[in-house]
């Protein structure tokens, strides 16, 4: 079975039917997302950080594999992916539900080499071993910079296995390959079994893969080491919010009790008060409890 079985016309599908087919099947190939030549300029930008990039080291990440990431600091072009708008509200869509926002988990380019083999089946969400089948924790998105097929390497995905996460294996003859051009782009759920496929033709099978997690999980990649605040202040307050630089209310990721985005400042204070950053259902119970303090005081 192909990829192509379940693409559908973008422009007559909104967020929320891409949103419904990605919890239905795991996984959705929504085509002719963003123009193939805006793909090739940031492909272009990437090559010279492939072509020094070693092979990876193990058998998971691949041995006739690359793998960088850091990609907002490596091409002006990376934003228009991470923050296209259909994509975002997918993600807000599905994960929304769970945290008071969601985050950018990880932004990695990858070229898979002839010879190599398929990856193991996994699954992404497996990475903080929460509690399964209860809530999604990650939406991944890939993006083709060259043609994927089944002979390349594409994405091999097991549909509806988001909804059989008991199973660690799964039939091989009950998965696809995500196959797809540069411009398209495949969702799957971080529930969802997936895995490289293997490359038997003679030329690198490249993409780019963007993930979204929960504002409050470990992200895989470390955002503020990979874009440190004299990095991340040159970009838009919707993008440095995306990969880190705000609170996950109430309170959760704070800089001496203030939202981190104060170090995207040219001047830091010393001395800086911490301040409340509350969800709207915990700021009227502490407004009630506090008025009878009040109250009590005057009695």
């Amino acid at each position: 079975m192909r990829g192509s079985a379940l693409r559908q016309s973008a422009i007559d599908h909104t967020f929320h039917d891409w949103a419904g087919e990605l919890l239905a099947h795991g996984y959705c190939i929504i085509p002719d997302v963003v123009p193939r030549a805006l793909v090739a300029a940031l492909h272009d930008d990437l090559r010279p950080r492939f072509e020094k990039t070693p092979f990876c080291v193990g058998d998971f990440y691949g041995r006739h594999t690359k793998r960088f990431g850091g990609l907002l600091k490596r091409s002006q072009h990376a934003a228009a992916f991470i923050q296209h708008p259909l994509i975002l509200d997918v993600a807000e869509t599905i994960l929304g539900p769970h945290c008071d926002r969601f985050q950018l988990n990880l932004t990695q380019a990858l070229e898979i080499w002839p010879g190599e083999g398929e990856q193991i089946p996994h699954r992404d969400q497996d990475m903080w071993r929460g509690a399964q089948g209860e809530i999604e924790y990650l939406i991944n998105v890939m993006w083709p910079f060259t043609p994927y097929r089944e002979e390349n390497g594409a994405t091999i995905v097991w549909p509806g296995s988001h909804r059989r996460q008991a199973e660690r294996r799964m039939d091989r003859a009950q998965a696809i390959s995500a196959e797809m051009d540069p411009g398209s782009v495949l969702l799957f759920l971080g529930s969802t079994l997936h895995g490289a496929g293997a490359n038997r033709t003679s030329q690198p099978r490249v993409g780019m893969i963007i993930s979204y997690s929960l504002g409050w999980l470990k992200p895989y990649e470390n955002q503020f080491l990979v874009y440190p605040p004299p990095v991340a202040r040159r970009f838009s307050k919707e993008l440095s919010a995306l990969i880190g630089y705000q609170l996950h209310r109430p309170n959760l990721g704070n800089y001496e009790g203030q939202c981190p985005s104060i170090l995207l400042g040219e001047e830091v204070a010393d001395y800086l008060p911490a301040v409340d950053e509350l969800r709207a259902d915990q700021i009227e119970p502490l407004a009630e409890f506090k008025a009878k303090q009040r109250a009590g005081r005057q009695e």
